[in-house]
């Protein structure tokens, strides 16, 4: 069976309670639950992190133990570099997503480092 490592970076344990207006109300609990089951239609194995400490994250991703990964970096899209040079260090397939629309908000949230 296949895993897939669903990543959520810094604030992001806050889901639910943090500016429900741009990020709703479902709780971090609730996304990965959302994550579990579609991945289980697929026969994935899905397995979930989150952190606020950059190094936490790199950590997790340098243990290899995941076929791909789907990570919202949060704030650490728009300057970790490291995060950037970790996904691609591991060799999986990585996927970010977010959970606003990074796009029509301000200027600087539009750019990815991670990507």
């Amino acid at each position: 069976m296949e895993t897939l490592l669903v990543v959520n970076g810094p604030n992001l344990n806050l889901l639910g309670t943090r500016q429900p207006e741009v990020y709703g109300t479902a709780t971090l609990a609730d996304v990965e639950a959302m994550c579990t089951d579609a991945a289980s239609e697929f026969g994935t194995k899905v397995e979930t992190f989150q952190s606020n400490h950059e190094g936490a994250i790199l950590d997790r991703l340098h243990q290899r133990d995941f076929d791909a990964v789907v990570i919202n970096p949060g704030a650490l899209t728009h300057y970790s570099y490291a995060l950037h040079d970790a996904l691609a260090a591991v060799e999986r397939p990585a996927v970010e997503v977010h959970i606003s629309n990074v796009r029509s908000r301000e200027e600087w949230r539009r750019r990815s480092v991670v990507a």
